[in-house]
């Protein structure tokens, strides 16, 4: 088995926060080679610019999607390594607590929310700008998951066990005393999706889940373009000196199969990924297609 392989089973099989990760490597090489490949043909093309999100309210009617599109990519490595770093962490506490659903949900909604709130700020204080990045999107996830657990031990390495709470205040905090020096976009963003976090929390212990909204939005569109499978006819043959041998034989090889693949994921949840032999992978690999 391949590096490649490897890297589609830990897709498959590493929930919705391993693909987002996978999601935002995937844009970030996407914006740095498809350039270089077009400049080969002579063709100059600010991919960045296509994807973010700018605060002149009327480039949104060419460009809808960048309210989206901007929270899966980054300016350089160090942004999207930073990023990625805060969003495995927070992920793995959020998903403690919630469903995949849930987390996707606030994922999207709290980058629409910042993006809404980027573009009215810059709009009352006149600025032209734009922004890319998962920040706003991932202080929604970390906020969320600290006010339903604002006192839930976290153990830092070098640093020991602190509250949920400390962690998230430092980072808020370094946002309002960076607010005025640079980025100010971003950090109006990162607030806001902060705020929404929080919001989102108190809303779903009324009652009132609004990641259904982004639930709902994909299953419309899943099943849209889902094609109905046809139904074959079938021909039926009564056959009274069948054998019935065969069929029981297979009946047990794909039970053992399936067993298989569930003791695989037993240890997969129990012991992690990695704790899997190559033999193991490569059944699962097979198994998967």
């Amino acid at each position: 088995m391949n590096i490649l392989d490897d890297l589609k089973i830990q897709y498959k099989l590493g929930g919705i926060a391993n693909r987002l990760i996978y999601w935002n490597v995937g844009c970030f090489l996407i914006s740095y080679v498809l350039p270089g490949i077009l400049r080969l043909v002579n063709v100059n093309f600010d991919f960045l610019q296509f994807v973010s999100l700018s605060s002149i309210p009327s480039d949104f009617i060419w460009k809808p999607w960048s309210l989206i599109s901007y929270s899966f990519f980054h300016f350089d490595f160090f942004h999207i390594l930073f990023n990625m770093i805060i969003l495995n962490f927070s992920s793995r506490l959020f998903l403690t607590f919630f469903t995949e659903k849930q987390y996707l949900g606030v994922y999207i909604l709290s980058a629409i929310f910042a993006g809404f709130s980027f573009v009215l700020g810059y709009y009352l204080l006149g600025i032209s700008a734009s922004i890319v990045g998962a920040s706003a999107a991932i202080m929604g996830i970390l906020v969320a998951v600290t006010t339903y657990q604002p006192l839930m031990n976290v153990r830092l390495l070098l640093i020991g066990n602190v509250k949920l709470w400390h962690i998230t205040a430092v980072i808020l905090i370094l946002d309002l005393m960076q607010f005025r020096l640079d980025n100010t976009g971003g950090h109006i963003s990162h607030l806001a999706g902060a705020l929404f976090g929080f919001v989102f929390i108190k809303l779903l212990q009324n009652g009132t889940d609004l990641s259904t909204i982004v639930s709902r939005v994909i299953d419309f569109f899943t099943n849209l373009f889902k094609v109905s499978p046809k139904t074959p006819f079938k021909k039926v043959h009564k056959n009274y000196t069948k054998p019935i041998g065969k069929t029981a034989s297979r009946i047990i090889t794909k039970d053992k199969a399936q067993q298989q693949i569930d003791e695989i994921l037993d240890k997969i949840s129990q012991s992690g990924y990695d704790s899997l032999t190559k033999e193991e992978k490569e059944f699962l690999f097979k198994a998967g297609k």
